[in-house]
């Protein structure tokens, strides 16, 4: 005689008369989904800013048709001799890019500078128009290589 089935089994397994029941994991996929989403919307948003202290007034150093940009070893950056941080580096960058020849910045690092300091060198130059940048005497650092 055959055994009848319940109502609930029938719901939540999928009866193959002739073999066993497997669960139906449909209900609980959508579950899942749902529960994912009503996580998401409830995540607040991000409310973190990092503030950046740009510089007042007029930059002081002044600016040629061919501006050397140097990174020593302990990171201090030097245009044409002055010492400058990321900020202005910035400022001066774009005043040269503005210029209606835009003027060349020769980038000069120390061969022993970090790296990092170099990448945030070349980023501020980079985001502030600076689209004529050598790097001269880059034959001095093959013997690092």
């Amino acid at each position: 005689m055959r055994k009848r089935r319940s109502m609930f089994h029938r719901s939540i397994f999928r009866a193959d008369p002739n073999g066993d029941p497997d669960i139906n994991t449909t209900p609980l996929i959508d579950v899942m989904l749902v529960m994912l989403v009503m996580f998401i919307i409830t995540i607040p948003p991000p409310t973190h800013s990092v503030d950046v202290t740009l510089p007042i007034g007029e930059v002081p150093a002044r600016i040629f048709d061919q501006n050397r940009v140097t990174i020593d070893t302990s990171d201090v950056i030097r245009w044409n001799d002055e010492a400058i941080d990321l900020a202005e580096l910035g400022v001066l960058a774009r005043q040269a890019s503005e210029r209606a020849e835009p003027a060349a910045i020769l980038l000069e690092p120390d061969a022993r500078a970090r790296y990092l300091r170099v990448d945030e060198a070349i980023g501020a130059i980079r985001r502030n128009g600076g689209s004529k940048l050598a790097f001269p005497g880059i034959q001095n650092y093959a013997g690092l290589i």
